[in-house]
């Protein structure tokens, strides 16, 4: 069977402050919902996470699309979607399985028996639009206009989560990278729930998620969140705390929060917000779903370039 010689790690994309536009770069869309690798070994074909998990049965129509390309061996990267009725991606819709899965490819670092992840990201486009032929269940990313600037109106205008811009002349390279920088439009940022508090009212279960991010190897205190939960996501959670309680808070301060109930820092929970405050807490946050695509040690607070 042929093989892909590699399983790596993806490149991610540093958050910057304002959309700008350059010569020889690119505004893609930001999509909202699962990064994801996907290889293709003749009809084998699998579906990896960011932290390397296998999520190949996760999506047996993706995995099928895929499977079909004509390409022998593939290794394409790109996100794992569900759109709304504007054709908007929402984290949420894909956490409560709310439509149908989309692969969002947007680049190509392995194509039939060659390793294109040392070509210029220019060729490596031109690779992916040879080898994958759009379909219900795939899709080339969507740029948005050449000039950065306008790009960014674009996306605010259809309500996008940002984008996504790329220098031509970039490399393919695990981690964090300047050659892909990210604006957003919506804000939204995986936290760590380290706790929670006692319902009132009609509520039940819990009234709010207690959250954090890493810092320095602790855990920091950013607020909490208590709306975008339903009867479901309320029950789902509570029954998650239940292995997780501790008696300790995991938090590198107190939290002054009555009726707190502290929870091993496992759980990482995608969050919108719409700012942050200037003493480091989250304004109006809103709870999208939890993540099982990243580990809570790595869930740090990105800071803008």
């Amino acid at each position: 069977m042929p093989k892909v010689p590699f399983r790596i790690a993806p490149m991610l994309a540093t958050l910057v402050d304002s959309p700008f536009t350059r010569p020889d770069w690119i505004f893609e869309e930001k999509y909202d919902g699962v990064r994801m690798l996907a290889y293709k070994e003749g009809a084998k074909v699998s579906l990896i996470s960011r932290n390397a998990i296998d999520r190949t049965d996760r999506y047996p129509k993706i995995t099928e699309a895929i499977g079909k390309l004509q390409p022998d061996t593939l290794a394409l990267d790109g996100e794992i979607v569900i759109f709304d009725d504007k054709h908007v991606s929402r984290f949420q819709f894909l956490q409560q399985s709310d439509g149908q899965p989309v692969f969002a490819v947007f680049d190509c670092l392995y194509h039939d028996g060659k390793d294109v992840r040392t070509a210029p990201l220019s060729e490596r486009r031109r690779a992916l639009e040879r080898a994958v032929k759009p379909s219900a269940n795939v899709l080339l990313s969507a740029r948005l206009d050449r000039d950065g600037l306008k790009a960014f109106e674009v996306a605010k205008r259809r309500g996008l989560e940002g984008l996504i811009a790329k220098d031509l002349a970039s490399k393919y390279i695990s981690g964090r990278s300047g050659s892909w920088l990210k604006v957003k439009v919506r804000k939204e940022d995986e936290f760590v729930v380290g706790g929670f508090t006692e319902p009132s009212g009609s509520r039940h279960f819990f009234g709010a998620l207690l959250l954090g991010v890493y810092s320095g190897g602790k855990l920091q205190y950013v607020g909490k969140v208590g709306t975008g939960f339903n009867k479901d996501t309320l029950r789902v959670l509570y029954k998650k705390f239940a292995t997780l309680r501790k008696p300790r808070s995991p938090f590198s301060v107190d939290v002054k929060e009555r009726g707190a109930t502290f929870v091993a820092p496992k759980l990482v929970a995608q969050i919108g917000y719409t700012e942050w405050t200037s003493d480091g807490k989250l304004r109006h946050p809103v709870y999208l779903g939890l993540r099982d695509d990243k580990d809570a040690k790595d869930v740090k607070r990105q800071e803008k370039r």
